[in-house]
């Protein structure tokens, strides 16, 4: 009689190279289409590390399943989140969340972490920080390095909106890294731009910078609680008044101060109406779909600069003559401007 054991090792092997082979098999288009659509978080995840991909041969089945998600139809409201490093943002992202799939949303939230210079990998780990979110059913969080991004926004992200969106997530909330130039990209891709804020930390001279206020569709004093939220209340304040110095916004919305707290869920609920109320706003004056459709016109434009330089960069010319500029810029027998403008007008030659 043979044992247990060895019959067991007789079928294993067999088993997992099945299991491998699934593995390997590779998705179609059509496939990770429909398991978007059907809900399927992990299609959901592979299509988008496929879209993320810098392989010429995965562009183009990227390209197929974008095509098909955006045929489908959506009723989404797309909001962009940012604010200096310690504000608070994956806290208030995951209350806000939570409090948004308690009511029956599903909410899709597209984190960008700083990239590590060393491992190329993302620094903070957002669906560590967002345990609770991360494990709600009618949640779906995604990490994305942010890579050479200007700004810290993954270049992917307008792709992964679309995406998420067809999956039937219909609040997308974009999360910055806050620093640089993040909030006019994540800005120039939502509806509705929050920005999240500190008080007693000398965070309101940060507020006056014309930039950022300028494009806030309404500012949350975070973390109003215990000793703080008196000074939270002056906070509002002053930023009230400070956004009265500016010019009123194209579509007619006065941009509005609140203060919150994600760690007592105080505020929460009251910024969502708010964020509905701009929706409505937008929707009646026809704004909303003018502004979608000048943030798709930029997109486009935005995408034909990238693949201009990619095409070049791509070029064995490029490469070569590339190298020997820069050595001809170390040794100082060229200056950097007049290398750039010699490079382009041998590559544009032999177009």
């Amino acid at each position: 009689m043979k044992s247990p054991l060895t019959e067991e090792n007789k079928i294993y092997p067999d088993t997992i190279s099945k299991i491998k082979s699934l593995r390997k098999k590779e998705i179609s288009a059509e496939d990770l289409a429909q398991g978007i659509f059907d809900g399927n978080k992990a299609m959901l995840a592979k299509a988008i590390t496929l879209l993320e991909s810098t392989k010429p041969a995965h562009f183009d089945k990227a390209n197929t399943v974008i095509e098909k998600c955006l045929a489908r139809p959506n009723k989404s409201i797309r909001l962009g989140i940012t604010g200096v490093p310690g504000v608070g943002k994956s806290s208030f992202i995951e209350t806000l969340g939570k409090t948004l799939t308690d009511q029956g949303n599903k909410v899709a939230v597209l984190a960008v972490d700083p990239t590590s210079s060393l491992s190329k990998g993302s620094i903070l780990g957002d669906k560590t920080r967002m345990e609770t979110l991360a494990k709600d059913p009618n949640a779906f969080i995604r990490p994305s390095p942010s890579g050479t991004s200007l700004g810290g926004v993954a270049r992917k992200t307008r792709e992964s909106i679309i995406l998420c969106e067809a999956a039937g997530y219909n609040v997308i909330m974009v999360e910055t890294v806050g620093v640089g130039q993040s909030e006019i990209a994540v800005h120039s891709m939502v509806d509705f731009f929050l920005l999240l804020k500190l008080s007693g930390a000398g965070d309101e001279l940060q507020g006056i910078k014309r930039g950022i206020m300028e494009m806030a569709d309404a500012i949350a004093i975070n973390k109003a609680d215990g000793s703080n939220l008196e000074r939270a209340k002056l906070a509002v304040t002053e930023f009230s008044r400070a956004l009265h110095l500016y010019p009123p916004k194209a579509n007619g919305w006065v941009p509005k101060v609140m203060k919150c707290s994600a760690m007592e869920n105080t505020g929460i609920t009251e910024i969502w109406e708010m964020v509905q109320q701009f929706v409505a706003h937008n929707k009646k004056n026809g704004f909303f779909e003018k502004n979608r459709k000048l943030q798709n016109k930029n997109w486009f434009l935005q995408t034909v600069d990238e693949y201009i330089k990619q095409f070049f960069h791509q070029k064995e010319t490029f490469k070569k003559e590339q190298a020997a500029l820069l050595t001809a810029i170390e040794e100082h027998k060229i200056s950097p401007f007049y290398a750039a403008k010699i490079l382009l007008d041998k590559i544009t030659k032999e177009l």
